[in-house]
């Protein structure tokens, strides 16, 4: 299984890893039994995710997948950062082997959750906005293929 340069760049050196402390909205998608897991932080000013951290237990393509998609969305209107597609964060990546293209729908899950928790903590109701996420999916599951 053959990895892009950027790919390899993002495991080996991820962007955006960590936590926000009081975090405007935390979305945690993925499932132990699959083997990853993807939680990520924002921050938001205005409309606009001024910050994004991640915590990614997983492979390689995973922690890639979640360090791109933090770079795509930062400085971003919730808005643009909903319309981010798995499709999206693999092409940034110069693409991904077939079986781990989970990894890159678990990112794009990972930011809509965090989304949705922010339209929770402000009283909005986020599936009119955000969609159905799907938290947990062991059909598909990246790391453990």
């Amino acid at each position: 299984m053959a990895y892009s340069e950027k790919v390899m760049d993002h495991f080996a050196n991820p962007r955006n890893v960590g936590e926000i402390e009081n975090a405007d909205g935390i979305g945690e998608v993925g499932n132990s039994k699959c083997g990853d897991i993807m939680k990520m932080y924002i921050r938001v000013e205005n409309n606009i995710i001024v910050d994004v951290k991640f915590k990614t237990f997983g492979c390689g393509a995973a922690i890639a997948t979640s360090s791109m998609a933090t770079e795509l969305i930062k400085g971003k209107s919730i808005d643009d950062a909903l319309k981010l597609t798995n499709k999206a964060v693999m092409e940034a990546l110069d693409g991904l082997p077939p079986v781990k293209v989970h990894c890159s729908v678990l990112a794009e899950q990972a930011i809509k959750a965090a989304v949705s928790d922010y339209y929770t903590k402000l009283g909005i109701d986020p599936e009119p906005i955000v969609g159905h996420i799907h938290t947990e999916d062991c059909e598909h599951g990246c790391c453990n293929a």
